[in-house]
């Protein structure tokens, strides 16, 4: 029986890039959604055997709500992250939520399909690197619970503390909105907020937002 895999990217060159992989690795028939919305109309038609999933597409809650909502419908399908985030913070979040690895888009280009392998197989997928930075979060877990943003991330956790919109954020720290937006969703990746509101409260309660 043919495998089917969901392929979850908002950029349509990686998706194209991803099917030649996948194409060549015999894996099975590739479907590809853009959005959440999308992702999680296919998920419910399509019933795949995996889920190949960017966290930061577009919609409500990004990637995060596409990996919470599968999970609460049918956990034992696996979900593997394919992220352009590098950060031990973000695999970690995604991992508790349920997701069965994670591979970067700096990977060499045969990790995406010996990754499908392995949690197709029941295991979990992470490379060396980064078992290794995970397991040393673990073991000195810090007490500050700001301490896996950047300096950059927290000026913008202070400023939308503040109330700015991303376009003012973006003017007063001379960098675009949309890279202001980009940080605001690694920054809910990283505290686990699921809102703007979310972020506001953490600001105020850490002291950032006076």
């Amino acid at each position: 029986m043919t495998r089917t895999i969901l392929l979850v990217d908002d950029h349509p060159i990686v998706r194209a890039g991803c099917q030649r992989l996948l194409a060549e690795a015999a894996l099975g028939r590739v479907v590809e959604a853009e959005d959440v919305d999308s992702a999680l109309a296919l998920w419910r038609t399509e019933r795949p055997d995996v889920v190949v999933l960017d966290l930061n597409i577009p919609g409500d809650g990004g990637g995060m709500a596409v990996l919470r909502s599968m999970q609460a419908e049918n956990p034992t399908v696996p979900v593997l992250i394919f992220s352009m985030h590098e950060d031990p913070a973000i695999a970690a979040r995604a991992l508790k939520a349920g997701a069965k690895g994670y591979v970067t888009k700096n990977d060499a280009p045969d990790s995406l399909a010996s990754a499908i392998g392995t949690v197709l197989a029941g295991r979990i997928h992470l490379d060396n690197a980064l078992a290794r930075e995970l397991a040393l979060m673990t073991l000195t877990a810090p007490a500050d619970p700001l301490a896996p943003l950047t300096q950059r991330e927290r000026q913008i956790l202070e400023l939308v503390g503040r109330g700015m919109t991303t376009a003012a954020i973006g003017e007063t720290l001379g960098i675009s909105q949309k890279t202001v937006a980009n940080a605001c969703t690694q920054i809910k990746d990283k505290l686990d907020a699921d809102s703007t509101r979310a972020l506001i409260r953490i600001a105020i309660a850490h002291g950032l937002a006076g």
